[in-house]
């Protein structure tokens, strides 16, 4: 009879009824999330490789040397057109001077050209007008010397007299021959006179672009801002030389931020641009991002690499080949405050 009475509480209690339920909530919740997962892997295409990207744009100096005026620290925020940094512009300016000379130079070798083909224009007209005055000699001597040859042919003059009328008449002509060629010689002048102002006009022009030129290498002594953003690490020191075409830091463009996830190639069957992606960034897992499919890269990344794989050697192992993908953000605006280039992200697309 005792131990009738002491089993009997202890069956009631291995049937109590919690040991189910909580059998129960397990299995519920294991089937909810198993189901999720499922749904989910059916629905969306995942990936964690992918990263925060922006423009990094390079600032180069176009002038070669000594750092004059620096003051930026490391990460500071600029905006567009903000002069960043000033290289010793002296020898430039210098050369912007000595080209200014040369130009007024030049200029006055043109004026001087110039009034020279004016000389020479009045020259011709004083040769032109000497060419008619000798011509009209010339007829007068040839009447001349047809009345003296009839006189003497009439016995009215002398041998000597008509012998003077002929010589007269010879002189006419030579005197005319002689005009001609002043005004040919003249015009010969006026010829090269044109040229050398053609070839004054041209050196103007060449000084001006000289001058210019030096300008904008002046101009290129102050180094400002190509975008608004914020500055990487710049290395630089006042009074530091630095060469032309020496990239002095970069600024990275925060008004402009994508995602660049690379799906598997067996990922992107049913992917298409314009399709909804959820983002969820590593360091901020709390926001809550969305975007959008932009656009596809037309190869893989492995085609992007220093040394592309070459399955032609014969040593050929199959890699599943990752696809860059560019993902638009819906509010880049409002993300600016926390969104940094490179930043990890993982990328859900829904595909279904």
């Amino acid at each position: 009879m005792e131990t009738e009475e002491i089993t009997a509480p202890a069956a009631q209690k291995n049937t109590s009824p919690l040991k189910f339920i909580l059998i129960g909530v397990v299995a519920i919740a294991i089937a909810y999330f198993g189901g999720k997962k499922v749904y989910h892997a059916f629905n969306y295409e995942t990936t964690d490789n992918a990263q925060v990207e922006s423009n990094a744009i390079p600032v180069l100096s176009r002038a070669s040397g000594y750092i004059k005026d620096f003051a930026l620290k490391d990460y500071q925020m600029v905006k567009k057109g903000e002069l960043l940094l000033t290289i010793d512009d002296s020898e430039y300016k210098i050369a912007v001077q000595q080209t200014a000379a040369d130009l007024e130079a030049a200029k006055a070798d043109l004026a001087s050209a110039e009034a020279q083909i004016n000389n020479i224009s009045s020259d011709k007209g004083v040769a032109d007008a000497g060419v008619s005055v000798e011509e009209v000699a010339l007829a007068k001597a040839k009447r001349d010397l047809n009345r003296d040859q009839a006189l003497f042919n009439d016995g009215s003059i002398t041998q000597h007299q008509l012998d003077n009328s002929q010589s007269a008449y010879q002189s006419a002509i030579k005197q005319v021959v002689s005009s001609k060629s002043r005004v040919t010689q003249v015009s010969t002048q006026t010829g090269t006179a044109n040229a050398q102002i053609q070839r004054a006009k041209a050196n103007v022009a060449v000084r001006e672009a000289q001058l210019e030129n030096a300008k904008l290498n002046l101009s290129y002594t102050q180094i400002l801002a190509p975008s608004t953003g914020k500055i990487g690490k710049t290395n630089l020191q006042q009074g530091q030389f630095v060469q032309a075409g020496q990239q002095l830091f970069s600024v990275i463009n925060n008004e402009h931020f994508w995602i660049v996830a690379n799906f598997k190639e067996t990922q992107i069957e049913h992917m298409r641009v314009g399709q909804a992606v959820k983002i969820e960034v590593d360091g901020y897992p709390d926001k809550e991002i969305t975007g959008k499919i932009a656009e596809f890269s037309d190869a893989t990344g492995a085609k992007f690499s220093l040394l592309p794989p070459d399955n032609s050697s014969g040593n050929f192992v199959k890699v599943t080949q990752r696809v860059p993908v560019k993902i638009e953000l819906d509010d880049p605006a409002g993300l600016r405050e926390f969104l940094k280039a490179g930043l990890s992200v993982t990328v859900d697309v829904k595909v279904k």
